[in-house]
């Protein structure tokens, strides 16, 4: 008999990695609206937006506005990838960080045009001081699994990295299968590795459905241990650093499968579809997740 955790926390990612990468320009209010929507399903960790160049990503160019509208309700993370994203973040009023690094260097070249061990060595001071300030700190490792430049990812190389982190004082670990290509059997085995290394550090799993594979993954992680899960509401999302990297698990999807499990995430799935028909009409493409897809066809 397999035990499973008797609750788990979804991190609701859909407005900066879920919008990141969307075609249309979704106006700060729609984000806003969806946030709040969000909010009231139930959700208590959210990825809000991004300090980035809007050159880079346009979508983020309002960040901004988006935490200073955003109802200060649970955390709220930032991703901030370098020094001049942290401090206009903590300028705006941001409490949570998420500093990010690609396991491959091949992705982290094409993402940030360095090496990851460059990376590395700029962001080991920025941690520090900011774990000094009393900021909490999410470290998201990108390519843990698989690389579209690279191949496979070597689970050592992501453990390596983590503990890294890990040894600078980071609060949390989002662990990624950034494109999609991860097994169940990968997932348990690296999570696993991962619980028994860090025990004291919060880890979450962050998975896209590239190839259908999230919800078996999400499931081989919560085996592991994991109760810690980024997900994004209507299955938004994809990586423009990441060539065929299509959305992250979608939220709803994730829930419905813990909740049926009897793992309780305290969100309310009718609320949870309410947000998303908010921000579905501001996007590109009909958002066409398993469970969002029934609550349309059952209105």
């Amino acid at each position: 008999m397999f035990s499973l955790p008797k609750t788990a926390t979804i991190i609701e990612v859909g407005p900066r990695d879920g919008l990141q990468n969307e075609a249309r320009t979704v106006h700060t209010k729609d984000k806003l609206d969806f946030i709040e929507a969000l909010q009231q399903s139930g959700i208590q960790e959210m990825e809000l937006t991004s300090f980035v160049s809007p050159k880079w990503v346009p979508q983020m160019a309002d960040a901004r506005d988006i935490v200073a509208g955003a109802k200060k309700t649970g955390r709220q993370f930032v991703l901030t990838p370098n020094e001049r994203g942290i401090n206009s973040a903590m300028e705006a009023g941001a409490e949570s960080i998420a500093v990010f690094v690609g396991v491959s260097n091949s992705f982290n070249e094409k993402n940030i045009n360095k090496t990851t061990d460059q990376s590395m060595e700029t962001l080991k001071p920025l941690i520090i001081k900011a774990k000094q300030d009393g900021v909490f700190v999410r470290a998201c490792i990108s390519t843990a699994f698989h690389c579209p430049f690279e191949g496979k990812i070597d689970p050592q190389k992501t453990i390596d990295l983590c503990q890294q982190f890990v040894d600078w004082g980071v609060d949390e670990l989002s662990v990624a299968d950034t494109i999609g290509l991860a097994n169940p059997q990968e997932s348990h085995e690296l999570f696993s590795q991962l619980k028994r290394q860090f025990p004291q550090v919060l880890i979450a799993a962050h998975f896209h459905d590239t190839r259908r594979m999230a919800l078996a993954n999400a499931y081989a992680a919560l085996l592991a241990g994991i109760d810690r899960f980024d997900a994004s509401a209507g299955g938004l999302g994809g990586c423009p650093f990441a060539p065929g990297a299509t959305g992250n698990v979608a939220s709803e999807d994730l829930i419905h499968m813990f909740h049926r499990m009897g793992v309780d995430t305290g969100v309310d799935l009718d609320k949870l579809y309410e947000a998303i028909s908010l921000i579905e009409p501001h996007v590109s493409n009909p958002l066409q997740t398993g469970m969002y897809t029934l609550y349309k066809n059952r209105k």
